[in-house]
Formats: C-alpha cells, sequence, structure tokens
C-alpha cells in the first residue's frame, strides 16, 4: 500500500515505515504530524484517485531530525570581464517517518 502525499508544497510517493526528507517543517523531534492532502491511494491494485484530494484519507508520520543537506556551490563569472562571484548554500531538511496510512 503506498500513497501520493501532498507535503510542505511538494508531492511525495510515501509506503508505511518508510523515512523521508522533506523540507523543513515547523516540528519539534519527535512530534506526530498527520496530513491530509492525500492526492492518490494503492491498495494492492485498488487505485482511489481524489480531484484533487481524497476526502477523509490521511497520513500521519512522526519528526525524527532536522538535518542540512549537502552543500551546493553557485559559481558566476563573466568571461574577460573579471568578474568571479561564489557561493554556497545548504537546505534545511526535516526527517519524517510514515507511521499510517488510511484510506
Amino acid at each position: 500500500m503506498y500513497a501520493i502525499v501532498e507535503i510542505a508544497g511538494q508531492q511525495f510517493k510515501v509506503q508505511k515505515d518508510q523515512r523521508v526528507f522533506v523540507h523543513r517543517l515547523d516540528a519539534t523531534e519527535g512530534d506526530k504530524l498527520t496530513f491530509d492532502r492525500v492526492l492518490l491511494v494503492d491498495n494492492d491494485g485498488k487505485v482511489n484517485v481524489g480531484a484533487p484530494a481524497i476526502e477523509g484519507a490521511a497520513v500521519t508520520a512522526s519528526v525524527n531530525r532536522h538535518v542540512k543537506g549537502d552543500k551546493v556551490i553557485v559559481f558566476k563569472k563573466k568571461r574577460r570581464k573579471g568578474y568571479r562571484v561564489k557561493n554556497g548554500h545548504r537546505q534545511s531538511f526535516t526527517e519524517i517517518t510514515i507511521n499510517d496510512i488510511k484510506a
């Protein structure tokens, strides 16, 4: 059984006991979260598609930890002009574990 759920503006395909890294959520470690914007549920071949979301469906998850992703280097250059700018960025993520999928 899996579901496609919208978390923090992005869509994720999730299953029970799966760990997912999502954009930073405003929750503390150990919190239980419920996501009610479920777009699709597949229960052993029986597919239920929402328009756009399924009424009454929910995905519950618990927050494991907050982490930062790998560094992404942003380098800008204009040739023959002496213009070089180097910048870096690390995105903040929240690791969640999917506890249950209710269709």
